[in-house]
């Protein structure tokens, strides 16, 4: 079956949508009227009403999923988003309208900025997609962050293809009215009474065979769209965006994650503009193959089952098959030197994505945020030892100050972390029948976390230890260089069958100064 065949039966799918919903209320009127006036007798008038209820009941959840389908597609409020107009940021907005044009298709009469590695172009099309209607293009901060100028150029152009006439007009239709049958089927589930469990089952399962008709339309679109990218931005810019857009999701998702959230258990947030804008950071500070690396150990989000994404690599390697396009090569300046003050957009995008608790929040520097949380991580690690160690010397629950280091050390020295101590620390069930070797193998790693965790307070406290952000690695503390070399082997030793703390009694009495950057 050739492409137009099957657009052709995916319109007629989608029309069947909404005829549907009037069918099954034609279908439900006939029913009551052979009973009113045919079917039934007096001695029946109890299960004519019944009928005559619930066929009134159904018609109100189709009613409704009519409405829905005729509303689907319409752009509601953009929350979490900052509108931005042609005179704010002109050269955004021209490379906007170039990549319209080069699809053919009208620009959009919005434009948002929005906290995601993502791009679209949503349109408030009518009956199901079959009308078009105004479009609103949204783009992500963290996108432009990651790209060069060609290569946004391409992904604009990517998205106005999703539009774009293609072997038949129909292929862009297909696309619309995928996203309002979703919508639909969305909107019953919202529902959530009964009326609307029957009702919705018949629509979702109509859905599902729509959305499998029109799976290798979409997926067709999509290479169409890759197509009008190649031809506006260059073969090789185009590939290169397809490819730096997943290695940026990985990164983006690694740095909400690890950076970002640094703060969440201490109610502090880094300063002013810096939850969305420190991923900049991150891009600036790692190689390529460090980026590419985060791609590899990341697992994306599970596809849709009606993904209209055909993979990546087939893409790229039908990408790379094409002419080489009219565009610029891959590099070229940051896709961020088209905005007018980029650090404002910065502060505004957070003001609107943040939840309104934030406000009450604290803002501190991003050193003073990891020295905040790498202190309080080791309080955390270091407590179950500790509460541990107090109810063995006072043979009671603590009341007051918990041990410190030195008296955990002076513990280990009289032989009490085997079995005394370790009896005490906290364990799952599955493992609270664990003794011998097999008990001291369980507890060793939680009880050698434990003590870096005592460590970790002495040497801040001394300063001796010092906040690293590490926007190339892992954001914790930089230790002296002996520290660094030696303290593993030293808790190694000092959480032994046979406790030698003399290696990290050693350390402690040394004074060095804190790393350096």
């Amino acid at each position: 079956m050739t492409f137009r065949w099957r657009a052709l039966r995916a319109v007629v799918l989608l029309a069947g949508f909404h005829l549907m919903g009037a069918g099954l209320l034609a279908a439900m009127a006939v029913l009551d009227w052979l009973l009113v006036t045919r079917l039934l007798t007096e001695q029946a008038a109890w299960f004519e009403g019944t009928v005559l209820a619930v066929t009134v009941f159904l018609a109100v959840a189709i009613v409704r999923g009519m409405l829905a389908s005729l509303r689907a597609g319409r752009l509601g409020p953009a929350t979490g988003a900052v509108a931005i107009t042609s005179q704010e940021q002109p050269q955004l907005w021209e490379e906007v309208r170039a990549a319209a044009r080069a699809a053919g298709e009208r620009a959009p009469e919005e434009l948002f900025l929005v906290a995601e590695v993502n791009a679209g172009v949503a349109e408030q099309s009518r009956l199901l997609g079959l009308l078009p209607g105004r479009r609103r293009m949204s783009l992500g901060l963290p996108l432009l962050a990651g790209l060069s100028v060609p290569q946004l150029r391409a992904v604009l152009a990517h998205e106005f293809g999703h539009f774009s006439q293609g072997d038949t007009r129909l292929g862009g239709l297909t696309m619309r009215g995928r996203a309002a049958v979703v919508h639909t089927v969305r909107a019953f589930e919202a529902g959530g009474t009964w009326l609307h469990h029957p009702v919705g089952r018949l629509y979702a399962a109509y859905a599902r065979m729509f959305l499998r008709a029109s799976q290798s339309i979409a997926r067709q679109q999509e290479l169409v769209a890759d197509q009008v990218a190649v031809r506006h931005a260059g073969r090789e810019a185009t590939a290169a965006a397809l490819r730096a857009t997943s290695v940026l999701e990985a990164a983006h998702r690694h740095y909400l994650a690890m950076y970002a959230a640094l703060g969440e258990p201490l109610g502090a947030l880094p300063p002013v503009g810096e939850v969305d804008g420190g991923f900049r950071r991150l891009l600036a500070a790692r190689t390529a193959e460090q980026l590419a690396q985060l791609a590899t150990e990341s697992r994306p989000p599970r596809p849709h089952p009606y993904d209209s994404h055909p993979p990546t690599a087939q893409r790229i390697a039908l990408i790379e098959a094409l002419p080489p396009g009219g565009g610029d090569r891959p590099d070229g300046p940051g896709a961020l030197s088209l905005l007018r003050e980029p650090d404002q957009l910065f502060v505004a995008l957070e003001a609107r994505t943040l939840p309104p608790q934030a406000s009450s929040m604290r803002r501190i520097s991003w050193d003073d945020l990891v020295l905040a949380r790498a202190v309080a991580d080791a309080e955390g690690w270091s407590r179950p030892l500790r509460l541990a160690m107090a109810r063995t010397l006072r043979s009671s629950e603590p009341d007051g100050e918990l041990p410190g280091l030195e008296e955990v050390l002076d513990a280990f020295d009289r032989g009490l972390l085997w079995p005394e101590v370790a009896d005490r620390m906290p364990k799952p069930p599955q493992a609270a029948r664990l003794t011998g070797q097999s008990a001291r193998n369980f507890l060793r790693p939680r009880i050698f976390d434990a003590l870096a965790g005592l460590v970790h307070l002495r040497l801040v406290a001394l300063g001796q230890a010092r906040a690293d952000i590490a926007w190339a690695g892992r954001p914790g503390l930089a230790l002296p260089k002996m520290w660094e070399e030696g303290m593993d082997d030293a808790l190694d030793a000092a959480t032994a069958d046979t406790p030698d703390t003399a290696p990290l009694r050693a350390l402690l009495a040394s004074r060095t100064p804190a790393a350096s950057a």
